[in-house]
């Protein structure tokens, strides 16, 4: 068996935002190879909640989420939790995270978050004819829901996305129950997003454009990178054949490319240390739940609960749920199960979980900026970075594959990709 092989293009990660990237590049005539120790699509982009979420603008640390700090550390089922075990573990991320509360990095962290969303969803009207995946997409807007009396919260939570530039709509509870009329009466009122999407079935979607990837001649190997090592033409992959699992050639050891991108997800700062760059990247483990029925439209959230409802092929995905307790630590599925009590209070009919699927929980790739790491490695020329797209991956997943493509294929860019630059930190 040979020991190593040649490839033009790497692309580490086969989540949402490694399979947009490899097709994007194999479209464009490079040959691409695509490594990932699971199956295409089998992390958190197959259990997400299906929420292209282009409204969510605003950074995730906030002095409301300062607040919530203690009862992080005392409710395991909370929709935000922090297990006491790792907190020693994630201060030095957290102490980062704080820093960015002040106004005035909130502002540009907004703005660049802006950026990004604005031009989301058009990149994936162009991806979806392109990968036959249109059936996959629903355009039908979205919900935030509040069971307040008086709609205080929600009233000012409206104001602040029409301050953003988000296109928003006031739905009083008749109005929201023309709309959505399995919500129970114990919701009072909502805000619509008209201008957003949602997938029916990420998993589906990942795997068509993996397919599509392949009918183009791409490459996938199961096989995880253990490490990346300059050489004299370009970079070596240090490669760990899985055991047991087919591949479309034989199991290398090792894999040389001129270019490479990273999108491992989670792991994207240990293969980014490789190189030198230290990555202030952390697990935030998500949960998620499916029921029977499936009895809305379009996605509603929680402004009070804080987890999302999504309506999908096979049922209601319920999800959203952030957890910080380290990338090996075992899932606590009480953190899904409890979902479901949520959502039975929202729905006017109750519902089950869906005895044919298990609760899911997966790592989210978080920053304590809430930016995405992207562009080009500022001192190892041929290593492209897109990774640590928190909550948003499949929102941008699309967007972020035309950037790195343009960046590889030397275009000119106009967007401004300063504030995702990995020396940022």
């Amino acid at each position: 068996m040979d020991t190593e092989a040649k490839a033009k293009v790497a692309v580490i990660g086969a989540g949402i935002v490694g399979l947009t990237t490899a097709l994007q590049l194999q479209r464009a005539g490079l040959s691409v190879v695509l490594l990932d120790a699971q199956g295409p699509g089998s992390g958190c982009s197959r259990g997400n909640a299906g929420h292209f979420a282009t409204e969510q603008v605003f950074p995730l640390a906030s002095i409301a989420v300062l607040r919530q700090l203690p009862a992080m550390l005392l409710d395991p089922t909370g929709p935000l939790r922090l297990r006491a075990g790792y907190f020693f573990k994630a201060l030095p991320w957290l102490l980062r995270f704080v820093a960015n509360v002040r106004p005035s990095r909130q502002q540009a962290l907004q703005r660049a978050l802006s950026v990004l969303n604005a031009q989301a969803l058009p990149a994936w009207q162009r991806l979806l004819p392109q990968a036959e995946a249109t059936d996959l997409v629903q355009f039908r807007g979205a919900l935030l829901v509040s069971e307040q009396p008086g709609l205080i919260d929600l009233a000012q939570t409206f104001r602040q996305y029409k301050e953003a530039g988000i296109s928003v709509k006031w739905l009083e509870q008749a109005a929201l129950r023309a709309r959505e009329p399995a919500l129970s009466s114990q919701v009072q009122g909502a805000i619509e997003f008209p201008e957003v999407a949602h997938t029916v079935d990420p998993y589906a979607l990942c795997l068509q454009l993996y397919q599509q990837f392949v009918a183009l001649g791409g490459q996938f190997r199961q096989q995880q990178v253990q490490r990346i090592r300059p050489c004299s033409n370009g970079y070596q992959l240090d490669l760990v054949p899985e055991p047991n699992i087919p591949q479309s050639g034989p199991g290398e050891l090792a894999l040389q490319a001129s270019q490479l991108v990273i999108c491992a997800g989670a792991a994207s700062h240990r293969l980014c240390a490789d190189l030198g760059y230290q990555v202030p990247l952390e697990a935030e483990r998500g949960y998620h739940l499916m029921t029977q029925s499936r009895p809305l439209q379009s996605p509603v959230s929680s402004l009070e609960r804080k987890f999302i409802m999504t309506p999908m092929q096979h049922g209601l995905r319920l999800a959203g749920t952030v957890e910080f307790a380290g990338i090996n630590s075992a899932p606590d599925y009480r953190r899904a199960s409890v979902l479901l009590q949520h959502a039975n209070q929202l729905l006017a009919e109750p519902t089950s979980a869906n005895p044919a699927q298990e609760p899911w929980a997966g790592n989210r790739p978080s920053l304590p900026d809430s930016l995405p790491v992207l562009g080009a490695a500022p001192r190892h020329p041929g290593v492209y970075l897109n990774f640590g797209h928190q909550h948003l991956g499949l929102t941008w997943a699309a967007l972020t594959a035309e950037i790195t493509g343009a960046l590889l294929l030397r275009q000119t860019l106009e967007l401004d990709l300063s504030p995702y630059r990995i020396d940022r930190f």
